[in-house]
């Protein structure tokens, strides 16, 4: 192999490999029970239920469940497909590997956000 041809190949081997590391895994669909809905993080335990208005949210401690049922900015969500702010108890909520969660308007936007990854 010549100095220009292995050169070309390191560069494409490289490049693959960049795209590569810079993939991120999918989100996947999570119990929204198991969520702290204020610190945005799937606990993988059930967290403290809070009623508001016919409508469960869930924080993982008393001031979580203070600001819940206080504020209602923080039980509302921006679906990152459509753009779209959703309420945070009826929305499809995924987490990543670290935990950290989406809220999705529907299945079929949490599956566009998993494609274009």
């Amino acid at each position: 192999m010549n100095k220009r041809t292995f050169a070309l190949t390191l560069a494409l081997l490289l490049a693959a490999l960049s795209a590569f590391a810079d993939a991120k895994p999918p989100v996947k669909q999570v119990e929204s029970k198991k969520v702290c809905m204020i610190n945005e993080h799937y606990m993988a335990k059930d967290q403290i239920a809070v009623e508001v208005e016919g409508k469960t949210y869930y924080g993982c401690c008393e001031m979580c469940k203070k600001t819940l049922a206080t504020d209602a900015s923080k039980r509302a969500a921006v679906d990152p497909v459509s753009g779209k702010t959703i309420d945070k108890a009826t929305a499809i909520i995924a987490a990543d590997a670290e935990g950290n969660v989406v809220y999705f308007e529907n299945a079929k936007n949490l599956e566009a956000f998993n494609a274009k990854k």
